[in-house]
């Protein structure tokens, strides 16, 4: 009788065991799921290409709210590295494409030349700049003003002094705004 005792209490104990351990297994394999679920997988790879893009803004004149507003544009970042200035100036000369929008450079302007010296950024505009302006002060400003915005995102510039068929001092024809200070970019 005792050994039956014994046999029984093995049994019980055997049967326990194994149901501890069928939880324990259960229990370890809801933890994997759960640190699979939360694990970050990619829903695609980024490319080469992808990864040479960068976001600049570029401002323009909103037509609702007759303010100056920046549009994102995603650009080559080889664009920007070679030559930053005029990059940014032509992509303001092309226009923005949010319809919103309205381009700020008057058409027919062109740039003879873009340069950095002492954290002020020159641009040598052709005389379009000035002779095709619609004109009035508040235009003239949101011009100015759109190429400072545009430029001064870039950490090395502090300033815009902008020139027109590389002299220095010139202003729009209804002289209104000239060109004799560089222009900083306004809070």
């Amino acid at each position: 009788m005792k050994n039956k005792k014994i046999l029984v209490i093995l049994i019980i104990i055997i049967v326990i065991l194994g149901v501890c351990s069928y939880f324990i297994y259960k229990k370890i394999q809801k933890n994997k799921e759960i640190n699979e679920i939360s694990e970050y997988i990619p829903e695609e790879e980024i490319t080469q290409e992808q990864l040479r893009k960068t976001i600049v803004s570029l401002y323009f004149n909103s037509k609702d709210t007759n303010t100056l507003m920046p549009e994102g544009r995603t650009i080559d970042v080889k664009e920007l590295t070679n030559e930053p200035y005029l990059t940014l100036i032509n992509l303001l000369i092309e226009g923005p494409k949010n319809e919103k929008l309205e381009k700020v450079i008057p058409e027919g302007t062109k740039v003879n030349k873009v340069e950095l010296k002492n954290n002020i950024v020159y641009v040598d505009f052709s005389n379009e700049f000035v002779e095709n302006h619609a004109g009035g002060a508040e235009k003239e400003s949101k011009t100015i003003y759109a190429i400072v915005n545009t430029l001064t995102q870039l950490n090395e510039v502090e300033a815009v002094k902008i020139l027109i068929n590389g002299e220095e001092g010139k202003a729009f024809n209804d002289n209104e705004i000239k060109f004799t200070e560089s222009f900083v970019k306004k809070d």
